[in-house]
């Protein structure tokens, strides 16, 4: 079923919504209302601090953000990248204090919801609370593949994996191409997803394209053999429910 038409802020929203359950009309005009003004993040800027208290919750509307923690030393660990159409912090409606930080790695376009407004917004439409709790619970199964992927897959399983749940994430948002995506991401950032140094991130980028698996070229990621590349991620896309169930 076509999701309704929504507006520009909460249209990415909306579209990975639709793909796991339809909404109806009231619920994303419900969406778009319950959103405060936009503003932009620079950069290299924290969305949400580490440890803060949190008294909203964020829509990311435009760019890419990353939930981070960091060590007394100064490391910095990504423990997952975020794309348009994801409530950055959601959880912090209940969890209240965070125990990690949102950065963002681009320049970002947020908005952000009270969580008084929230919590209404969750009483009065009960089915899109289900739906924004599926969404919270698709980001604990995206953790638990990264703990997989960092303790137990070779680097260059790692990247490929990280590859594919991108495209299909991005692809879900309605801002992927055939088997393209944009990835503005520099390969620091990427290290500190994978927990790789930059020069392996690179090492790894070259050897994918020996594979014949991707044109990567600057921001442009040109998937060239999905099969393959799966094959190389052991990638299994069912964590990232895909497919459309009604809650």
């Amino acid at each position: 079923m076509n999701a309704p038409v929504a507006e520009a802020r909460v249209a990415n929203l909306v579209e990975k919504l639709s793909l796991r359950d339809a909404l109806s009309p009231e619920e994303v005009v419900a969406l778009e209302t319950v959103l405060g003004p936009s503003r932009t993040i620079p950069a290299g800027a924290d969305i949400v601090r580490e440890h803060s208290h949190p008294l909203q919750s964020t829509l990311l509307i435009s760019g890419f953000s990353a939930r981070y923690s960091t060590l007394k030393d100064g490391g910095r660990q990504i423990t997952e990248i975020n794309i348009s159409g994801d409530f950055i912090d959601l959880h912090s409606l209940l969890m209240k204090q965070m125990d990690h930080g949102v950065l963002a790695l681009t320049d970002c376009v947020i908005a952000s919801t009270p969580h008084a407004r929230l919590i209404e917004l969750t009483e009065r439409h009960p089915h899109l609370a289900r739906l924004l709790w599926l969404d919270t619970i698709i980001d604990a199964a995206i953790h638990r593949q990264w703990l997989v992927a960092m303790g137990r897959r070779s680097g260059l399983s790692h990247l490929a994996h990280l590859v594919c749940e991108l495209y299909l994430r991005l692809r879900a948002a309605g801002q992927a191409g055939d088997m393209t995506f944009d990835l503005p991401l520099t390969q620091t950032v990427l290290g500190d997803a994978l927990g790789l140094s930059t020069v392996h991130v690179s090492r790894l980028i070259t050897e994918l394209r020996g594979e014949g698996v991707v044109n990567w070229s600057g921001r442009r990621v040109e998937i060239l053999d999905w099969h393959r590349l799966a094959e190389i991620a052991e990638f299994d896309a069912t964590y990232l429910r895909l497919s459309n169930e009604p809650v």
